[in-house]
C-alpha cells in the first residue's frame, strides 16, 4: 500500500530488527531505520547505542525538528537551559533551532530511539561516519574526525561548536 505526497511514492517499510544501514560516529552506534528517500522528506528514524560518558556537544538543528524515545539507560539532556535525566521510556521533543545536546551519565550503555522532521539529518550520519564492522570496537574520534564533520555539517542545518 501507498499514497502519493507530491508526486512521490511513500511506501509502507519493515526494517526488521538488526537491519538499517549502520555507522559508527563519534564513538557512538548509529542505524538509520527509515530514510527521507523512504517518507518522502518528512521523516527520517535513526536507533542509537551511546557508551557511557558520551554525547554530543551543545548544537543547534536549523532545519529539522529532533524527537527521542530512550529505551534504556541514562541521557543528561539539555534542552536550550532545562537540563534532566532521560530515562527508559521518557520522550524528548527538541524544535528546530533550540539549543541542545545529550550525555550518557549511566554506566550501561544508552539506546535511542530518535527522529528528524523533515528528514535529511540522517545523511550528514552516513556522510561523516564510517560503516560499522561487527566484532569490532566502536572508534573513538579525535580532534581531526570531529573537524571533518564539523565542516560537513551546516549542509546538513546543524551548528555548533567547530573542535571538541
Amino acid at each position: 500500500m501507498s499514497e502519493r505526497v507530491n508526486d512521490s511514492p511513500v511506501q509502507q517499510t519493515l526494517v526488521p530488527a538488526g537491519e538499517g544501514e549502520t555507522i559508527w560516529f563519534d564513538g557512538n552506534v548509529y542505524t538509520v531505520k527509515i530514510s527521507g528517500e523512504a517518507t518522502n522528506g518528512r521523516l527520517s528514524v535513526l536507533e542509537s547505542s551511546i557508551p557511557p560518558g558520551n554525547g554530543p556537544p551543545l548544537h543547534v538543528h536549523t532545519e529539522s525538528d529532533e524527537a527521542f524515545y530512550v529505551l534504556s539507560g541514562q541521557l543528561e539532556f539539555q534542552v536550550d537551559d532545562e537540563k534532566f535525566i532521560g530515562r527508559a521510556g521518557d520522550y524528548v521533543f527538541v524544535p528546530h533551532g533550540t539549543p541542545h545536546c545529550f550525555k550518557n551519565v549511566g554506566v550501561h550503555v544508552a539506546h535511542t530511539i530518535f527522529a528528524y522532521t523533515p528528514s535529511g539529518f540522517e545523511k550528514f550520519f552516513l556522510e561523516s561516519g564510517e560503516p560499522a564492522v561487527p566484532n569490532q570496537p566502536i572508534p573513538q574520534w579525535g580532534p581531526e574526525e570531529f573537524e571533518r564533520a564539523v565542516a560537513i555539517a551546516p549542509r546538513f542545518g546543524w551548528e555548533g561548536p567547530k573542535t571538541k
